[in-house]
């Protein structure tokens, strides 16, 4: 009987011991995961601090990223039985448990340099990285004071360009004007960021086509004969550019949206047409251009020199423009001072001075700023493990 219930408890603590190493390994492994993407966060969202800052004392920007965190861990639990204290009544085992957790982390960080830093710090933005964030809901204002460094207007046969540069008074004042009627547009939910869809046609003589190679075509075009004529003409639908309108571009003929896209198709792919027709909502200013976007090293530069060198100031809307909800002086306003700021989301210090991204209440317009900067940044990454650049491997 007694050797019966010795069995039975070593299994209970048997059974305890499992139990317990199955709680802890996955809480373990869920603290550290988390850990370690709020440390990556917080690396990237300094690392775009500090070379604003760098960019403000005119030094070189410079990133680094964490390409892979390898971390190992070690559970080890032990359990035994010490006698109870019950003096001469009778003998009875007190089960003791124990064990310890560690954690080998090996972190790898590589430098960007090389065709890396040049592809995604100086190449300038595309169309692409523009629309994507538009038709995710971001605010139109707040991106293209950001990532437009020139607006070009079209207009009596003549084009005039309009830089997004505090120093060019009037060209500045220009660009935030236009800037804020296409937020008065998009406030009023009538800004469309949508690509041109047309039919493009192409006419063959009918006996220059074998019956399999017209099978074939079948699968891709429409195809219509035409005996009377022998011809054949065959039509595919064409998904084109994006362009920022205040109308639904569906409406147009097709012979409009051809025309659009091949206006498009002919200026550089770090360009994106705005065309604002009269008649609909925002019409009482036409507007016909094209918006040249910047690269990721410029716009962290016009951030940087906006801090002091080349402030931006308040540029009021235009008459025509209706009412506008945000219209703040600065893009992303950046503060300095010689000590660290206590209630700014982030800060680092460079040189003699401390950044910061300012704090506000109401609409944070500058957290948003920064969480677009963070978003735009992520969208040139790449895989950097393939990059062939010297690593450093960190084991703690």
């Amino acid at each position: 009987m007694m050797s019966l219930m010795v069995w039975v408890k070593r299994l209970v603590m048997l059974l305890a011991l499992v139990c317990l190493s199955a709680c802890i390994s996955p809480a373990a492994l869920d603290n550290a995961v988390i850990a370690y993407d709020k440390a990556t966060t917080e690396i990237l969202s300094k690392q775009l601090l500090l070379n604003i800052a760098r960019a403000h004392q005119h030094q070189p920007m410079h990133f680094t990223g964490v390409s892979n965190i390898a971390a190992t861990f070690n559970f080890q639990f032990n359990a035994g039985a010490t006698p109870a204290l019950t003096g001469g009544h009778g003998a009875l085992l007190t089960p003791v448990f124990g064990g310890s957790i560690s954690e080998n982390p090996t972190i790898s960080i590589v430098p960007m340099e090389g065709e890396e830093f040049t592809r995604r710090l100086l190449t300038p933005l595309q169309e692409t990285n523009l629309t994507m964030l538009l038709r995710q809901g971001a605010d139109v204002d707040l991106i293209l004071r950001l990532l437009a460094g020139e607006l070009r207007i079209h207009n009596a046969n003549q084009d005039r360009a309009y830089q997004n540069k505090p120093s060019d008074s009037i060209g500045y004042r220009i660009f935030r004007q236009v800037i804020l009627h296409l937020s008065s547009i998009q406030d009023s939910h009538n800004l469309y960021v949508e690509p041109l869809l047309f039919d493009r046609s192409w006419r063959l003589p009918a006996p220059s086509l074998s019956a399999e190679q017209l099978a074939n075509l079948q699968k891709e075009f429409k195809v219509d004969y035409d005996l009377g004529h022998q011809y054949v003409t065959l039509t595919k639908r064409v998904t084109g550019h994006i362009i920022l309108t205040n109308y639904d571009p569906t409406k147009l003929s097709n012979e409009e949206r051809e025309h659009l896209h091949e206006e498009a198709d002919n200026i550089p792919s770090n360009e994106v047409i705005v065309d604002i027709r009269s008649g609909y909502p925002g019409g009482e200013w036409p507007i016909h251009g094209m918006f040249r976007l910047r690269s990721f090293h410029n716009v962290l530069n016009f951030i940087g020199q906006g801090i002091s060198e080349d402030p931006e100031y308040f540029v009021s809307k235009h008459p025509q423009t209706p009412h506008v909800s945000e219209n703040p002086i600065q893009t992303l306003a950046v503060t300095v001072s010689n000590t660290e700021a206590t209630k700014a989301d982030v800060s680092v210090k460079f040189g003699n001075g401390y950044y910061a991204i300012k704090p506000e209440s109401g609409y944070q317009w500058n957290r948003e700023g920064f969480r677009l900067l963070y978003q735009i940044f992520q969208m040139t990454m790449t895989e950097l493990s393939q990059q062939r650049v010297p690593g450093i491997t960190i084991s703690k």
